[in-house]
């Protein structure tokens, strides 16, 4: 098992702050855990976080996107852009790049936990347990990286706002929601503090818990809610996708191709794409997946030798991963009934490595994986991570397993006020699991000193989105990007 990273001779940023020193070292006391805390508040005082405004020098946004681009598939990234084009909403959760680029000129801490490292309000959803239970969880890990806590909780606090205006909400709601998400962080990580190791490491949301308020201090959801949220999940199983994403060719199910957006390898081999042969494909993509059981634990690699492969494809996922490469695997265990659906996603360095200190990892999916291992109180048994045949670095997770997320577009603000302080209480979860709760909890405090900074940050960066959006739109209207809608 790898060890945490000790660069401080390089960056303080990538000192730990755990309880409890790499390799057994000398442990801290209670008293002096939150005595760092407070002398983190004394160096980067609370209301620090509040006082934003872009650098003098700041890069150009649409040229930090167009950098991206260039390790891209080339055909896909006009669909990217469409995606981003949308809304600033959207365009906020494809500038990932362009946040972790203004963080890094922002006033930090030296409290560091595992970043989600992309905690926007659409990042955070339920899916199902190993132990077959609905949960609530972050679950985009794509640019995790060990960083400074605020930073995960700035691009939080700004998606809320961002968030709000798209929905045309009131700015004073959105502020209050904003405040309030603040507030149900700091109250979780309070908790989280004084929790013993174990229950905490133990400490998950079910669906159950969410109907109970068994977190401080979100309203209730109400059981006619909760049932239609169960609902939902349970039906974006693996065989809603075989009816959605498959079709019957020869006897055999393969996925359906609906191009641009999937397309089945085997299709490929038929018809080829440019010069790129689809029979090879198809025989790289068997060898990268093989590679990818032995990432496994044994019990787990049992499980999946009981499936048999039936095809891959191509398939374009997400908003800000659009343009690499990402494979979807269709298995079938003991008939056409039983079948499992596999996401093999490119991974890629963090955007947060050019601020920070690079991942002590040497393989991007292993930075997913085991940052996704940490952070999230229960995770997919079958996360793992393999390299392509051209060298190409992938992790492994299941496509659909009781999947269900907010719809953003149609939420209502009690709806949105309660979903971000979940999302605020789980980031807190993540964060006590994986830095120190005792100095973070001495650091934010229990005054809304953090919560107002936080807040009018959050105004502050959704007017830069605003702004960033309009250049990009811009862009594509003078021929600069190319966009096309699929």
């Amino acid at each position: 098992m790898a060890s945490w990273p000790v660069r401080a001779e390089e960056d303080p940023i990538a000192e730990p702050t755990f309880p409890t020193a790499p390799h057994g070292g000398p442990r801290r006391s209670i008293a002096e855990r939150s005595e760092r805390g407070r002398a983190s508040r004394a160096a980067v005082p609370r209301s620090a976080h509040g006082d934003w405004s872009p650098a003098a020098d700041r890069p150009d946004p649409v040229a930090l996107i167009e950098q991206q681009n260039a390790a891209r598939i080339p055909w896909l990234v006009p669909i990217r852009h469409a995606r981003m084009e949308a809304s600033p909403f959207a365009f906020f959760r494809g500038a990932a790049r362009v946040m972790a680029v203004d963080l890094a000129d922002a006033p930090r801490t030296d409290l560091t936990v595992q970043m989600d490292g992309d905690a926007h309000l659409a990042n955070f959803g339920i899916y199902a347990s190993p132990e077959r239970q609905l949960v609530f969880d972050a679950n985009d890990f794509d640019e995790t990286l060990p960083g400074p806590f605020e930073w995960d909780l700035k691009r939080l606090t700004a998606s809320i706002a961002i968030c709000g205006r798209d929905r045309g909400m009131p700015r004073r709601d959105v502020m209050e929601m904003t405040t309030f998400a603040v507030a149900t962080y700091r109250a979780g990580m309070a908790r989280f503090a004084t929790m013993p190791v174990l229950e905490l490491w133990y400490r998950y949301l079910s669906i159950d818990a969410l109907g109970r308020g068994d977190y401080v201090p979100v309203v209730k959801r109400t059981r006619r809610e909760l049932d239609r949220v169960a609902h939902t999940a349970y039906t974006h199983d693996h065989l809603h996708a075989v009816r959605k994403l498959t079709e019957e060719v020869d006897g055999t199910l393969r996925f359906r191709n609906s191009p641009p957006l999937l397309h089945s390898l085997h299709d490929l081999g038929d018809h080829g794409y440019g010069d790129v042969d689809g029979n090879e494909l198809i025989e790289a993509a068997w060898a990268t997946f093989d590679a990818y059981k032995d990432t496994l634990y044994d019990d787990r690699r049992s499980v999946l030798e009981r499936y048999r492969p039936l095809d891959v494809g191509l398939k374009v996922v997400g908003v800000g991963s659009v343009g690499t490469r990402c494979l979807v695997v269709l298995l079938e265990g003991h008939d056409r009934d039983d079948p499992l659906f596999l996401q093999v996603k490119e991974a890629t360095r963090s955007v947060y490595e050019d601020v920070l200190a690079p991942s002590h990892y040497d393989h991007h999916g292993r930075r997913v994986v085991e940052g996704q291992r940490l952070a999230q109180a229960v995770s997919d048994i079958f996360l793992g991570w393999t390299v392509g045949p051209a060298g190409t670095h992938f992790y492994v997770r299941q496509l659909r397993d009781w999947k269900f997320s907010v719809d953003l577009g149609t939420v209502t603000p009690s709806q949105l006020r309660n979903h971000a302080a979940t999302c605020a209480w789980t980031l807190a979860r993540g964060h006590a699991r994986s830095g120190d709760a005792v100095a973070i909890d001495a650091y934010v405090g229990t005054s809304d000193r953090l919560d107002r900074s936080l807040t009018a940050f959050a105004q502050d960066y959704a007017d830069r989105n605003e702004a960033d959006h309009a250049a990009f739109v811009q862009a594509i209207a003078d021929g600069r990007l190319a966009s096309a809608p699929a």
